[in-house]
Order: C-alpha cells, then structure tokens, then sequence
C-alpha cells in the first residue's frame, strides 16, 4: 500500500509538499499605513454626504410663504401654532392653505416679518386663541442623534467593506483588498508515518523507472553532471491513460533523490479573479527554489495546458496567463537551481507546442498499462497488508486481467479484502479474487427473474458467442458464460487472452467480429428473430471494422491510408474526401456482412454442440472454462505463455478492447 497524500495546510493553499524543512508558523500579512488611510478617507466622505442629505433634506416639510400669505391665514383665522424667534415666524395651520400661486397646499409654514410692518400682531394671536410657543414646530434632533444617523452609513459600509476583503482574501491568499494575490508562505507539510514513497512502490513500469532514474541520480549527484557539461532536464511530461501511477511516480522521484516535493492540480490555479493563477504559481516556485533541489508536480496539467489560439479565447483569460507563468518560470530558471517539473496529462497531444518544446518539458515520458509479470508485481505491492490464503494465485489473476492498469488492480485487491469481510474469513483466498474480478469485469449479479423464453434465448445468445469463440483459430479462451444478470446485462461471455496482445492481425480482428456477432446470429437461427440484446456487440463490431478500414489498412479498396481520425470519439468531418468516406463506409459494411454470414454457416453447422451448450447453460446457469470446452467437443487451446514485446507504434481504442475485453450482451428491452 502507499502513503497518500497529505492534505493541504490551508483550503488557500493550492498545493500540496512533503519532505521539505520546517519553517515557522505564517506570520499574518501586516496591513499597510495605506490601507487605514483609505478606510478613514471612505468615513469622512460618508459623514460628509450623510449631513449634507440631512441638510437638504431634513426640513422639506415647511413650505416658506410670504408674509402676506401669513397675514391672510391669520385673518382667517386659520393659524392653530406660532413660533417666533426675531423677525423669523414659523407655525401651523388649523387646515391646509393653497399656495397664492396654486402650486399646492401646506400645514406647516415660515415667514418672515418685515421691520417696518406695524399691525398688531399680538393681539391679533390672542384674539384668534393662536397658542405662541417658545418650541419650534419642527423639534431639532440632538447632536448625539445626528451623529447616529450620519454614521449608520458608515457602519453599514465598514462592515461590507470588512466581508468582502475576507471573501477575496480566501479567496486568492491575500490580506484583503490592499492585498490581492499576497499571502502567507505556505506551512511545509510532512508525510505522517515518515516514510516517503520510493521505487519500491512502484512495479510494472521499469521501463519508465529507468528513464526517470537519470533525474534521481542529477538530484543526488549533481555535480558530476555538471562536470560534464550537461543540465538537470527542466520539466518531465508524464503521458498516460488514467490510472497507469503517473502521480506515484513523481512522488517515488522525489522520495528516492530525498529532495522536498510540491504536488498541485492545475485546476486549483484557476480563479474568476483574473492574475491570480499567475501569482499562485510564481510562489509555487518561489517555495519551491527556497529548498532546492526539489520537484514540482504539476497534475493534469492540460486543464490549463492547451494549445492557445482556439475557441476564441483572448491574451488576457485566465487560463492563459497561468500558462505564460508556467512557461516564463520554467524557462527563466538556470538548471543550477535544481526544481524539476513533474507534469501529468491523458491527452498530451492537445498541449500547447511552447510548453513540450526543449528547454520547458524536455523529455516525454509513456506511462502505459503494465504487462502481465508488471500486473502480478502491482498485484504484490497492494496486498501486502492483506493476509492472502494459500491457494490465493496472484499470477492467475495477472494472467486474467490484460489491459488493466495499476488503480485498477488495487482496487481489485481491496474488492477482494471487502468480500473476505463480507464472508467472515480472515484470509483472503483465490475465491475472492476470482469473485471480485468478475464483479469488476462483469458487473454486480442482479436478482432478476426472467421468463422461460427469455432464459432459454438469452442462453443460446450468449452459447453463440462461446461456440464461435472457441471455433475461430486463435482467438482468445474462452473463460466463463452466464445467462445469470450482471450489471447492464442479461448475460456474459468471457474471453480473455493468456498472454498480452500488442499488435493484431487481419485474421484475429474478424475472429474477434464473428464471435461478436455470434449472439444475434445464433438468434436467428435458432428462432428466426433478432432482438435487442446486440446492442453492444454491434457497438464492438462497428469500431472494431471502422479500425480496420479506415486506420490499419486492411482494405484494398481504400489502401493503405488512414481515413479516419486517431480519436476514435471523434466524427469523421474533412478527415478525407467525401468520396473516400463513401468507400469507407462501404467496406464496413462489406467486412461486417461478410462476418455475419460466416457466423450464421458456422452455427448452422454445429447446430448439436450449439445446442449442448445452451441446454448446460439453462440447466447450470453458469459454466467455467473447463466446462464450456468440454461439452462442446473442442480442445482447449495451448496456453501461451510467451510476452510479445510492444511496437514502436501501439494500436489503440478499438483493436485493444476487442483483446482486453469480453463479449457482453446490453440489456433485453421490451
């Protein structure tokens, strides 16, 4: 078993270390003179703005009027309140007065007496019983009352101010506004037994250990290098399908050179907030020169790896300015200062030319599936915490699963320690082994009840399968049919190579159809129908004719040309001319008619042992390798124990799945 990962300091850390000094705690950023000199400003101009609204706004409930106005009302005696204070009246009215000029109506009102006005005024108020009152008619707030309402502006402001610099300075590591990408140097973290992960945990890839060896011995040796004149390579691409270790071998590197280690996922660079990837991968490698030598691990690093130029995207996306980091740290850095680059992707051929140039990525490192001693060594390595019985047979199982990569076998070995549990037994014997193969392999057994009828054709389906399997030269051994519900399916066939397979003939290919198409053929000759249950055979046949035809040039009439594109995902577009694709298209079906029609003669003449085995199948339900060979009349083929070694360019998608996988019937539909 390994070590995992340690976890991050802090959620604002986007990376991850081990092996590194300790250093002290973080000191929290200090905030500048600066930034309290802006908060203060921003309270001034509130209060400012505040009073002045109070100023222009406070008393717009008294209507000024002339004081003839005045003098009117108070004949008519309609004013109820006075209040005078020199010259300047203000009062209320008993009722609403019409301005003179017809602009509407007021209660409250000012004016001001003129000096030279000689009315009696007093005795006019007290003969119209207007109560005179030392008070305004509008109160006055008090200083402490307009302090408080001038400054809950302020408040409020301060305190959104407040969450939103913490929200950015969670955000990207900063200490606020005034700090935006600035954060605290990041805490090393150490693994937590101690013990770091080294070429002893890895197994099936030796030859990708031989190639990166080079860079351990620079990182422990570097002076002897350096005597010679050559460089510590700048950056290592790690290309592979998921699954086949290539994290586990950056942190081995680290391990075995005993230098610091700084795992990231490119993914974590990118925020909303435009410039901070950019900041957050300049201190990755700031940390990183501070404890040189050292490597950082950069995972999946096509996320923000991609060739510019497409979709549209502008100089200034975020995506590609964390990518002119990348490249101007990678390039800036003289090889004497040690920090190598450990990048991983699945699809390195979407990467941008400048990162997998010479001087960046130097060197371009396949990480394929294991072979079968590679899968047995992989099978080692996960279960040597798990008590294994005697006759659990690890190279059985390696044998049994070509094409499976090394998270794929551990969690074989944890689905086989989970059913040991489950079954109360302290070891873990070849049973649950066996047992939690097929359950990855063939999916999980459904209680499902099917009628007679569909029993009895399901059998034959999948007995047509076995039969052709096992009459085509050199096809694969057939290891285990069921007609008992598995997953998606209503039945399984299974047929696995004993040896790994690397490169296919013409011949095999077809073989490989003709038992694909057993199942619906067989079908028809039994009851005349097809159904539904070919759908994933046909999904099989059809990439498995569209590669021969149109990718390995194994139809004259198209020749010897590559007409379709490599992704096999990909649709065909302008890969070829129109009428090139027309052929292809031809052929295919040629190829695939062809295959059906020998499936179909085949059947028919071993009509007998089609039927022996569709009535085992009905009766047992289940019939391993031994058995299956047996009750059709046919010798089990000789074990080949003999590894082909890989080709310089190794097939892909389709002509690998028709090795590493079986035929499986999709689901019977109404």
């Amino acid at each position: 078993m390994t070590n995992p990962m340690p976890p991050r300091r802090s959620p604002q850390d986007p990376w991850r270390s081990e092996g590194a000094p300790p250093s002290g705690p973080p000191q929290r950023p200090r905030r500048g003179i600066h930034a309290w000199r802006s908060l203060i400003l921003t309270v001034l101009v509130v209060y400012l703005l505040s009073n002045l609204g109070l100023l222009m706004f406070g008393g717009s409930g008294i209507r000024t009027v002339s004081y003839s106005e005045f003098d009117k009302q108070l004949t008519a005696n309609n004013v109820k309140t006075v209040y005078s204070k020199g010259d300047a009246i203000e009062g209320v009215l008993r009722k609403e007065g019409k301005n003179s000029d017809g602009s509407g109506t007021y209660t409250r009102f000012k004016t001001q007496r003129p000096v030279f006005a000689d009315d009696k005024l007093w005795q006019t108020l007290a003969k119209n019983d207007v109560t005179v009152t030392a008070e305004p008619v509008v109160t006055e707030h008090g200083f402490l009352y307009n302090l408080l309402v001038s400054l809950a502006p302020v408040a409020i402001i301060v305190v959104l101010w407040t969450l939103l610099a913490r929200r950015l300075g969670s955000a990207i590591g900063g200490g606020g506004l005034g700090g935006i990408g600035r954060k605290a140097p990041p805490k090393p973290v150490t693994v937590e037994d101690g013990k770091r992960t080294t070429f002893e945990d890895v197994a099936g890839i030796d030859e990708v250990e031989a190639e990166l060896s080079e860079v351990v011995d620079f990182l422990k040796r570097p002076e002897v290098y350096r005597a010679v004149g050559a460089r510590l390579p700048r950056g290592v691409l790690l290309a592979g399908p998921p699954g086949t270790g290539k994290t586990l071998l950056a942190r081995a590197v680290a391990g075995e050179a005993d230098v610091p280690f700084f795992s990231a996922s490119a993914s974590e660079f990118i925020e909303m907030i435009v410039g901070v990837g950019a900041s957050r991968v300049r201190e990755l490698f700031a940390e990183a020169r501070k404890v040189a030598p050292s490597i950082i691990f950069i995972d999946e690093i096509d996320t923000i790896g991609r060739m510019r130029g497409n979709g549209g995207l502008g100089g200034h996306d975020e995506r590609e300015q964390t990518l002119n980091q990348i490249l101007t740290e990678m390039d800036g850095f003289s090889g004497a200062e040690g920090v190598v680059v450990i990048a991983a992707t699945n699809r390195a051929d979407i990467l941008d030319p400048a990162l997998t140039r010479p001087g960046r990525f130097d060197r371009t490192v396949n990480v394929s599936p294991p072979d079968r001693t590679g899968r047995e060594s992989i099978l080692r390595i996960h279960t040597r915490n798990i008590p294994l019985a005697d006759d659990a047979d690890l190279d059985r199982i390696a044998r049994s699963t070509p094409g499976m990569t090394g998270a794929e076998l551990a969690n074989l070995a944890n689905e086989a320690a989970l059913l040991a549990v489950k079954r109360d037994k302290p070891v873990v014997g070849q049973a649950e082994l066996s047992d939690a193969l097929e359950r990855i392999q063939l999916g999980t057994e459904r209680p499902l009840v099917m009628p007679e009828e569909e029993r009895r054709r399901t059998a034959y389906h999948e007995s047509g399968h076995a039969l052709l399997g096992m009459l085509q030269p050199g096809a694969d051994p057939v290891r285990k049919i069921t007609i008992i519900p598995r997953g998606r399916a209503l039945g399984v066939t299974l047929s696995t190579p004993d040896a790994d397979r690397y490169a296919y003939t013409e011949e095999y290919l077809r073989g490989r159809i003709i038992g694909a198409l057993g199942g619906m053929a067989a079908e028809e000759v039994v009851f005349g129908v097809i159904t539904t249950g070919a759908e994933n055979d046909l999904e099989q046949v059809t990439n498995i004719a569209r590669g021969m035809v149109g990718r390995w040039g194994m139809s004259e009439r198209v020749g010897r040309l590559s007409a379709i594109p490599n992704d096999a995902q990909q649709a065909y577009g302008l890969s070829a001319a129109p009428a090139t694709l027309d052929i292809v298209d031809a052929e295919i079906r040629r190829i695939v008619d062809e295959c059906y029609d020998r499936a179909k003669a085949l059947l028919a003449e071993h009509r007998s042992r089609l039927d022996a085995l569709a009535g085992a199948l009905l009766e047992a339900e289940t019939l391993e390798e031994t058995a299956v060979y047996e009750i059709a009349g046919i010798p089990h083929p000789p074990v080949d124990d003999t590894t082909a070694p890989a080709p310089a360019v190794p097939l892909t998608a389709p002509a690998k799945e028709a090795a590493r996988s079986g035929t499986e019937s999709a689901p019977h539909t109404a």
